[in-house]
């Protein structure tokens, strides 16, 4: 059989993790997450990580392994998950991949575009940021490139001040350098993309975030708050609490902000998704749909 990759993505909180290990299980094979956020160790409630009992059941890469402190980008996900990968078709005809960071998919699929880079001119930029704050250099962005501003999290300082430094860096702007020309993989890829009625994934949204809280989610962030500043923490879940602390909302206010923000979270997932050519829309609970696209895809009999 043909070495495959079951690419299992869909925005948060739509049932991904439930239907990569039915699969897993049935081709009795591991799951490596494309999760920005569920590799840190110290987010253990916040990231939704599959449970004790789930990751027991099946071996998982990815996930838990390191520290916030260390960090991580999509260009070294890349790097590990196709050595992974060439470790476990040794043993292996099918992996799974599930998750739902765009950028880390796009890596693992197709991977990276090649952007310039300036440690003078991200210096600078970070300064900017804690001087003029975040939203002028979101300002900036838009006027720079709208096309990128519309896409990006006005709120994520990373992303903001990595596609201004590409812009400085190289005088172009960050939407025209990113070619996507995806590159030669030595195996074959089935990707899913799993969506739900929106109004029923805003409610699974929803629920998740009280039973987030319910499990200790508050102690769990105020226990990072002095690594607040950290890539790792500039996420649904986290940052949220950080006024909170400081007395600017209470409770009920910060359980509403990471339900509407966990809401946009989704959408920008979804659209970002919708650039995947090839890729199969289906709803996480239609197995016989799943079964008739692998069976297509030569998997199954």
């Amino acid at each position: 059989m043909t070495k495959t990759l079951l690419n299992i993505c869909g925005p948060t909180a739509v049932g991904k993790t439930a239907t990569a290990l039915h699969w897993a299980a049935h081709f009795n094979c591991p799951i490596i997450s494309t999760d920005s956020r569920q590799c840190y160790s110290e987010l253990a409630i916040g990231s939704a990580p599959p449970s004790k009992e789930e990751l027991a059941s099946v071996p998982h890469y990815f996930l838990a392994d390191r520290s916030v402190v260390e960090g991580t980008t999509a260009g070294q996900f890349e790097q590990f998950a196709l050595d992974k990968l060439e470790e476990l078709y040794k043993e292996h005809d099918v992996v799974i991949a599930v998750g739902g960071s765009g950028m880390y998919i796009d890596a693992l699929l197709h991977g990276l575009d090649p952007l310039p880079t300036d440690a003078i001119i991200k210096a600078e930029l970070e300064a900017r940021a804690e001087t003029e704050g975040l939203w002028e250099l979101m300002k900036e962005l838009r006027e720079k490139d709208p096309k990128h501003a519309a896409k990006v999290d006005a709120r994520n300082s990373r992303r903001v001040i990595r596609a201004l430094e590409v812009i400085y860096a190289s005088g172009k702007t960050y939407s025209e350098q990113l070619h996507h020309t995806p590159k030669e993989r030595p195996f074959k890829i089935v990707n899913w993309v799993l969506e739900m009625d929106r109004e029923e994934l805003y409610g699974r949204i929803n629920e998740r975030v009280h039973s987030m809280i319910t499990q200790g989610l508050e102690d769990e962030a105020r226990g990072l708050a002095e690594h607040q500043e950290l890539p790792a923490l500039q996420t649904v879940g986290y940052r949220e609490w950080w006024p909170y602390f400081k007395g600017e909302y209470d409770i009920d206010r910060t359980t509403e902000l990471i339900q509407q923000f966990g809401r946009r979270y989704a959408k920008r997932q979804m659209t970002y998704f919708k650039r995947f050519t090839g890729a199969h829309w289906i709803k996480p609970t239609d197995l016989n749909k799943q079964e008739e696209l692998l069976r297509e895809a030569g998997l199954v009999k």
